[in-house]
């Protein structure tokens, strides 16, 4: 057989499947265009209304759903495509929390020890200007004992000496200055740098070795007044402005001498003593209204320490800013909670200022932040406290300014970016629709008072105008204490 002949075989061979593939399109196109056609008949002829309702077809019943399965985690993908905004938010405070505790679970998990000399005795000193009886005095002298520093802290009177050597510890010590008196306290400054200048031993016998002044920490006075402006005697802000603004600047002026004079051997920059200036940081962030003396004096101190460390940074002698909020500091004064409010002052105000100011001075005194603490919350730990205060004294921590303590940061925020307004009127402040009337008092002359002999006498309530007294000791709410129950 020929290759023609087989080749026309295979073309023979091959019609059956051809002709059978052909057929079977045709088939199928058929029926898809003849089930589309009856699908319009049937419409047409359901939606004509000549067609009488019983010879009408019924429309196809509809296609059933088949529920579809989705997984937990597909749902939750499916949420968050849904909610990108509230996502971001979650995802950037989840990242937040979990930094501040990692941080703070390797900051509690830091030794903290001071440097000892090769005799094994303390090597390292420091000096805390501020009143035994403040307790975040008395905690931090405590706390930096039990590191390894030796601890001098500044008495002014025989009372603060009593009140050191009741710490019972042998290496806090009293520094006797008076800083009213600028010659005597030149002479203590000078009898603290030949102590550190001479040997010392840590048993007696021993080998003996210098001690090196590491820090001074400023912590001003802390007992503030809540007043009107209007209600506070010019004699208040006088001694308000004398104990707890200038007498800090002269403690600071009293020891740039020590701190310049580079004590010791070493002149490395790691030798030079620091400057640690403590301020409360929540009234002065956001000057709420009848808190006028805290916040004035805190802004100046707090402008006082910038010209200071612009003063001290090209001698290598760092000023830190310590911004504190609230602590918890119950273990250091108990019974607190028993003190009057401040705002029941008002009681003794003329009955102008009464109307004036007395319904805003009570609400601002029972919200939160006029009381300058966080509501339902007792205050951060001293522990975070001491801690930043080592990590600063130590060189842990260099920043200018440090703010530790509950609500340090978040009042900041809230004093730099919220506006006044909605700040007042979250503490409680609102308008006043009507005012007292007007008058007018001629004040008397305090020289033109006659006495029963005829001579002339002093009045001397003339210098205390206003009809609020200064708060005792004790009674205010300023955050770096146990705040009352309100």
């Amino acid at each position: 057989m020929s290759a023609d002949d087989q080749a026309f075989l295979d073309v023979l061979s091959s019609l059956p499947n051809n002709i059978q593939r052909y057929s079977e399109d045709v088939a199928d196109y058929v029926d898809k265009h003849v089930e589309q056609i009856s699908d319009l008949i049937r419409d047409a002829l359901a939606s004509s209304p000549w067609v009488p309702e019983s010879l009408r077809p019924r429309p196809p019943p509809p296609p059933a759903v088949v529920p579809i399965s989705t997984s937990a985690l597909e749902r939750i993908q499916d949420w968050f495509s849904r909610h990108k905004i509230l996502t971001a938010f979650i995802v950037l405070g989840t990242g937040t929390v979990v930094y501040r505790s990692y941080r703070q679970t390797v900051s509690y998990r830091k030794t903290r020890r001071a440097r000892r000399a090769r005799t094994g005795g303390r090597a390292d000193v420091v000096v805390i200007a501020g009143s035994p009886a403040l307790p975040l005095t008395r905690s931090l002298s405590l706390d930096l004992e039990r590191k390894g520093f030796v601890v001098f802290i500044v008495s002014g009177s025989q009372e603060d000496e009593v009140l050191i050597q009741g710490l019972a510890r042998p290496d806090i010590k009293p520094l006797a200055m008076d800083i009213t008196d600028p010659p005597g306290a030149g002479g203590s400054i000078e009898r603290f740098a030949h102590y550190l200048q001479t040997p010392h031993a840590a048993i007696p016998g021993g080998k003996r070795h210098h001690l090196s002044l590491k820090a001074v920490l400023l912590i001003p006075s802390l007992n503030y007044q809540t007043s009107p402006i209007a209600t506070i005697p010019p004699s208040s802000f006088a001694d308000l402005f004398n104990t707890h603004l200038l007498q800090p600047i002269l403690t600071i002026q009293v020891f740039l001498p020590l701190l310049t004079a580079r004590l010791g051997s070493s002149t490395s920059e790691k030798a030079n003593p620091k400057v640690l200036v403590f301020t409360p940081s929540i009234i002065s962030s956001i000057n709420p209204p009848f808190h006028a003396p805290e916040a004035t004096i805190c802004s100046a101190l707090s402008a006082f320490t910038e010209v200071l460390a612009a003063e001290l940074r090209p001698l290598a002698i760092p000023v830190i800013h310590m911004q504190l909020g609230s602590f918890d500091f119950s273990s250091f004064a108990p019974g607190r909670s028993n003190t009057t409010p401040p705002y029941q002052q008002a009681v003794t105000w003329p009955d102008s200022a009464r109307q004036t100011y007395g319904q805003n001075y009570a609400n601002q005194s029972c919200s939160a932040i006029g009381m300058g603490r966080v509501g339902g919350l007792r205050g951060s730990s001293l522990r975070d406290l001491h801690n930043a205060v080592f990590d600063v004294i130590d060189g842990s921590n260099t920043s200018g300014t440090v703010r530790i303590g509950l609500g340090s940061s978040i009042y900041g925020f809230v004093g730099r970016w919220v506006p006044r307004g909605l700040v007042a009127y979250m503490m409680g402040i609102r308008k006043v629709d009507e005012l007292a009337t007007w008058q007018y008092n001629s004040p008397r002359s305090p020289r033109s008072i006659t006495s029963d002999n005829g001579g002339e006498a002093v009045d001397e309530s003339q210098d205390s105008y206003a009809a609020v007294p200064m708060l005792e000791v004790g009674a205010d709410s300023h955050v770096w204490k146990e705040g009352f129950e309100v």
